[in-house]
């Protein structure tokens, strides 16, 4: 892409690297954007636009930069070890906090999702819509659809806030569940 000045005092052109102009992209986006999009509007191939994400990932390892990635889509976020000083910078610090039964429910619907809330009341032994209700509030969770069973239960997955929350770029990088049957 070029950048032209057509001041009459002089032209000056400036060609931008498709990395650069990628990165600019993610800047730009307002939530987490499919690789398809970025190379549309880059006017390069998926697979070009997967190729020059790897890159920024691997550069932003070093930086205080990080891709998240939700479902397929990708986001440009802070790095989680530099959260408190984000937070001191915007005057987040008062953020609240959760409860023990909302972090209960949090911990099931990423490790189930999609969970219904029968299923999260029936793990937990008692009833979690309170939690259910301020974890959507909070935008950590959202409903994701519903079962096809009678009363089409609603189905809940967390959100990229989820994952920018807890410092994840994806899922993937969530601890594994120890097996208590060991």
């Amino acid at each position: 892409m070029t950048i032209t000045d057509s001041s009459p005092s002089k032209e000056v052109v400036t060609t931008a690297s498709p990395i650069v102009l990628l990165e600019s992209l993610l800047f730009v986006a307002s939530g987490p954007v499919s690789p398809a999009r970025l190379a549309a509007a880059l006017e390069v191939t998926p697979a070009t636009v997967q190729e020059l994400l790897r890159e920024l990932e691997a550069d932003y390892g070093r930086r205080g930069l990080r891709l998240q990635w939700s479902g397929g889509a990708v986001q440009l976020t802070t790095a989680a070890e530099a959260g408190a000083a984000v937070e001191r910078f915007l005057g987040l610090e008062l953020t609240t906090r959760l409860s023990q039964a909302a972090l209960e429910v949090l911990a099931i619907v990423a490790y189930l999702q999609p969970a219904t809330r029968p299923q999260i009341d029936q793990l937990r032994g008692v009833n979690s819509d309170g939690a259910l209700r301020s974890l959507l509030s909070k935008g950590l969770i959202e409903e994701v659809g519903r079962l096809e069973k009678p009363g089409r239960p609603i189905l809940y997955g967390t959100t990229p806030d989820f994952l920018q929350s807890f410092g994840l770029g994806a899922l993937t990088e969530m601890p594994p569940l120890d097996d208590e049957e060991e």
